[in-house]
């Protein structure tokens, strides 16, 4: 079984597309497998450690959602954690809090997800002390 986060971009406590320019500019140097258009890419990162991401793509009104799968720890959570706050995006896990990089954020959550978000920096080092804390 494998640990999934989502990354989401909220706006007034709706989900909104996320840039898909912005996904290309960080990701590309990572890509080792797919594409945008295959809605699906494997990402590889300095260290080795890899990471799947799942990306619809609904043409120009961007990407719904990214969603990581089978990501290393290291530096592929560095990766991770650089391209949700490129995109503007919250990291979601799915079994926990929302995790934002701003306290300004916090107000366009939902409301299920505002109390107990937790602000960090994006960093490796900062994504994996949230996941540790749980």
């Amino acid at each position: 079984m494998s640990y999934s986060i989502f990354l989401l971009r909220f706006v007034d406590r709706e989900v909104v597309p996320l840039d898909t320019e912005r996904f290309r500019q960080v990701t590309e140097g990572y890509v080792v497998a797919g594409s945008m258009e295959d809605g699906f890419s494997q990402l590889c990162a300095e260290d080795g450690g890899e990471a799947d991401l799942y990306h619809g793509f609904h043409g120009e009104s961007g990407m719904p959602c990214v969603t990581a799968t089978h990501f290393a720890k290291g530096a592929m959570l560095g990766v991770l954690s650089r391209l949700a706050a490129a995109l503007g995006a919250s990291i979601v896990p799915q079994d926990g809090d929302a995790l934002i990089f701003h306290e300004k954020e916090r107000r366009h959550l939902p409301a299920e997800l505002q109390g107990n978000a937790v602000v960090i920096v994006p960093t490796a080092d900062a994504l994996q002390a949230a996941f540790d804390a749980r």
